[in-house]
């Protein structure tokens, strides 16, 4: 697969991914990079329908929860690398929030390194940042103990649709030689200039009553308020599986 032509997919074919697959491409990716060489990542696979039913609700009832033959909870953590030094005389100390940041971190990286592996065999994906909205709904479905958080979730299936290729920022955007330079308003103007005259975000702006597209992301998608709001709630998640 090229990689300047991947998509985010949504909706599925009526096939199923087997077994096989899916333990064949979560094998291969353990030989992604990792802290300590500690793994401090875990995986709840989800097929049955009444499974897959209870974590749409906890990601704002998105249909492909539903419709994928597999999702996958990818999470941080830090419980088996305890419970191991536990067994072995040695007094753990990881219920803090750096060793979330580093479980998180690993998590996300053989995260990452599956969904390349499962494209390359021509599988669809697409990844839910509503992982981290709701957390302690799916701590509570999957019944993930302490020091066990979920960072991220993707839904596996065969594709059954063929959707734009998303827009991206120039690598200038994104790339500083030796320091951070900092971003004056000419540079946001060359940077964002391509996104903002794109015929659908402009239908987008249009839609929403909005002036820009920006004002589409901070007064509607991606609000103050809702942004606060969650944040607690995922302070209290990571309180509540033994991180702070």
């Amino acid at each position: 697969m090229d990689i300047k032509t991947r998509r985010s997919i949504r909706k599925y074919a009526k096939k199923d991914v087997t077994e096989e697959m899916i333990t064949r491409l979560l094998s291969t990716a353990e030989h992604t990079q990792t802290m300590g060489n500690l793994q401090l990542y875990s995986v709840v696979e989800t097929r049955e329908g009444r499974m897959k039913e209870a974590l749409s609700a906890a990601h704002f009832s998105q249909p492909m929860v539903c419709e994928a033959p597999v999702v996958l909870t990818f999470c941080a953590d830090f419980r088996r690398t305890t419970v191991w030094a536990e067994n072995r005389s040695a007094e753990p100390g990881y219920n803090n929030l750096l060793s979330f940041i580093n479980g998180m971190t690993d998590a996300l990286l053989y995260c990452q390194t599956f969904c390349n592996l499962a494209e390359e065999e021509g599988l669809g994906l697409c990844f839910l940042g509503t992982t981290i909205y709701q957390p302690k709904e799916i701590i509570r479905i999957l019944r993930l103990p302490r020091l066990v958080m979920p960072v991220a979730t993707i839904t596996v299936g065969w594709p059954d649709e063929h959707p734009n290729v998303s827009d991206r920022l120039p690598l200038e955007a994104i790339l500083h030689h030796e320091t951070f330079n900092d971003y004056t308003p000419e540079a946001i103007d060359r940077f964002y200039e391509m996104k903002e005259q794109l015929p659908e975000n402009r239908h987008f702006v249009e839609i929403n009553h909005k002036q820009t597209l920006a004002q589409v992301f901070t007064d509607i998608r991606y609000t103050k308020k809702d942004n606060e709001a969650l944040s607690e709630g995922f302070i209290e998640a990571l309180r509540q599986q033994g991180f702070l």
